[in-house]
């Protein structure tokens, strides 16, 4: 049973500018259930040609979408800015990776699709070959407006996929241009995108025969739930509750300025920022003071002052989740935010945080952190292993062995040794472990495999 286009008022998609809250950016009615199968059923006609057409014409396209979104940079940063509150300076750096990536799949498209085999005996081939599944369904979050659907749809593309975007609502503006640029280098039916909410985002996953989510762990596995249902081969990226381990012979001042932006960064709205620190052993008082001091340090504000490093927090509920996860925690505050009605909060170190608390299990997705004692590295990375979560974690130290020991031992996707959780190489495989992902990694040369399947054939004389 199909859900009828929303026409009621409540029932708009309003997108806001977090800084602004009365500057509505796009408002428009949900297209509903049938029109996303609609633009799967488009996509699937689409999808022979496109692939047959080969890698030269698949890497011509992508180089063009690449240039073209090169072409609107700063009209695209300044969107990120408004539309999902993003600091000017990072909105910037995203363009330029969004544009990176789209030219590192486009050279992709040319990479080896398989392999030639001997048979165990006598005459004839064995060939792998990998082949597009066909239409992608691609859900993505607000947080990286261009380079996540970037990520997804680039090598979904370079392998011959087509692909129908599901982007979040407080992000269609940002989607919703990025098509536009697109579809002067893609041919029709290739790139779609599809604004909504859970109903149109269902109805893609549903549909799909393929798919990729980022974004919550409750949504995550309702999306993982469904594909698997319907045979789809599904990867979900949902989040983390990361950990910076900081030792006693770390450069404390430089750790606490990778933690601070790591905290603090977007107002701690990335699926990679810093939610505890873990100082070893003596490295607990003057890390504090550092942290302090380098929180207090970070601009709060205005996301379009290139100065800004901490702008406002996605909603009001958003904002007033943070607010509530320190109430009653003695915390250390950052600089204050602007007046206004944006949402706006400071940055915030929690200590004295009681085991069990939201802080230390939840990702809160905001500029929020505890600071937490360890008596040597052992406890340290048991502490860091406690949570359900497994996306990144960071180290800091002198030592090589303290570095190899945590390589060895903890149970994240990912880890930085002297260096922020924040901050990924898009030309390496990306994602987690336990309820930080679920299927293949995404991103460089991994995300090829995923958005294709792996046939033998055997050839005989």
């Amino acid at each position: 049973m199909t859900t009828p286009a929303a026409t009621t008022p409540e029932d708009r998609l309003v997108s806001r500018n977090p800084a602004a809250p009365a500057d509505v950016v796009v408002e428009l009615t949900p297209p509903g259930e049938t029109a996303v199968r609609a633009a799967v059923a488009r996509a699937r006609i689409a999808q022979p040609d496109w692939h047959i057409g080969g890698p030269a014409v698949r890497a011509a396209a992508l180089t063009g979408v690449a240039e073209a979104i090169e072409s609107a940079a700063d009209e695209l940063a300044a969107l990120a800015v408004r539309e999902v509150g993003k600091p000017l300076s990072e909105a910037r750096a995203e363009v330029n990776r969004t544009v990176a990536i789209w030219r590192y799949y486009a050279q992709l498209s040319y990479d080896p699709v398989g392999a030639v085999h001997e048979p165990a005996a006598g005459a004839g081939l064995l060939l792998t070959r990998r082949r597009p599944y066909g239409v992608a369904g691609l859900v993505t979050p607000w947080n990286f407006p261009l380079a996540i659907p970037g990520w997804k749809a680039a090598p979904a593309l370079a392998a011959g996929n087509t692909v129908v975007l599901k982007p979040a609502p407080e992000a269609t503006a940002c989607a919703l241009r990025l098509a536009e640029l697109a579809a002067k280098s893609l041919p029709d039916g290739v790139l779609t995108v599809v604004p909504g909410g859970a109903a149109e985002g269902g109805a893609l996953v549903s549909a799909a025969d393929v798919v990729s989510f980022t974004g919550s762990s409750a949504v995550g596995a309702a999306v993982v739930g469904t594909a698997a249902a319907h045979g789809v081969p599904v990867q979900a990226e949902t989040g983390g509750q990361n950990a910076a381990l900081v030792l006693p012979d770390a450069d404390i001042g430089a750790a606490a300025g990778h933690i601070a932006a790591a905290v603090a960064g977007y107002a701690g709205q990335k699926c990679t920022a810093t939610g505890r620190v873990i100082a070893v052993g003596s490295a607990l008082e003057p890390l504090r003071e550092a942290l302090t001091g380098a929180l207090r340090a970070l601009r709060v504000g205005d996301p379009a002052d290139p100065a800004t490093v901490c702008g406002p927090l996605i909603s009001e509920r958003a904002r007033d989740r943070v607010r509530d996860a320190v109430r009653g925690l003695p915390t250390v505050t950052g600089a204050a935010p602007p007046g206004g009605d944006g949402w706006f909060t400071t940055p915030l170190l929690a200590h004295d945080v009681p085991p069990g608390h939201e802080l230390l299990t939840e990702e809160v997705f905001g500029p929020v952190a505890a600071l937490l004692p360890a008596a040597d590295l052992t406890e340290a990375v048991r502490i860091a292993n406690s949570v359900r979560y497994g996306l990144v974690t960071s180290v800091h130290t002198a030592d090589l062995g303290a570095a190899l020991h945590g390589l060895d031992r903890l149970d994240t996707g990912m880890i930085r040794i002297n260096a922020p959780t924040t901050g990924v190489d898009f030309h390496l495989p990306f994602g987690g472990t336990k309820a930080s992902g679920h299927g293949p990694r995404e991103q460089g040369r991994a995300a090829l495999e995923f958005y294709t399947s792996s046939r033998t054939y055997t050839l005989h004389p």
